[in-house]
């Protein structure tokens, strides 16, 4: 397995880039994010991939960080969901995007991605539901921090996090974290 490309880059060519190494070009996908990321032609870079083998090709894929080739492992796992479309995906949000809308659900987001409907995205959702770091750290982030007591205790209590973030839409600005305990169990019993 090829974990890691360290050499000069060649040569852009969307979604493509070729990487020298030491004499040997490299062609490599990487989803936009990571080809914005990159610098000019001729300068030295570093690339975190993933090699797919297949009976006619060998496939090097790289990204700009340890988290979207993890993001991108998890994403190939998922049955209908081949390298081009998690490519796709981590081109049109960042992994703490996805992490955030695996989180709470939210396939809207999803089906926002060229090549991925209703019925793709469900499935990724149900599939991708407790990876990526998309639990109750991802969920503390997606919440401003004079929330996040409240919303932990909610947690604690055995709400999920999507009950957990629905309630805490509904409590007023600066609300004090015993208040806004006992206002998000109102609304829950609901």
């Amino acid at each position: 397995m090829i974990g890691r490309i360290t050499g000069t880059l060649i040569e852009k060519s969307p979604p493509t880039v070729c990487i020298d190494v030491n004499g040997v070009g490299y062609d490599i996908d990487v989803p936009m994010s990571t080809l914005y990321s990159l610098p000019e032609t001729g300068a030295r870079v570093t690339l975190y991939t993933h090699l797919t083998v297949r009976e006619d090709a060998h496939l090097l894929y790289g990204f700009a960080t340890p988290a979207e080739r993890s993001a991108f492992r998890e994403l190939i796992k998922v049955s209908g969901i081949g390298a081009r479309i998690a490519l796709a995906v981590l081109s049109g949000m960042s992994v703490n995007d996805l992490a955030q809308a695996i989180t709470l659900q939210e396939s809207g987001r999803l089906t926002r991605v060229p090549g991925i409907g209703k019925k793709t995205a469900e499935r990724l959702l149900l599939e991708m539901r407790g990876k990526l770091g998309a639990d109750i750290g991802a969920t503390a982030h997606a919440v401003p921090d004079s929330q996040s007591d409240i919303l932990n205790a909610l947690l604690a209590l055995g709400y999920s996090d999507k009950e957990s973030l629905a309630a805490l839409k509904g409590l007023p600005e600066g609300v004090g974290v015993s208040d806004g305990i006992r206002q998000a169990l109102k609304a829950l019993a609901r």
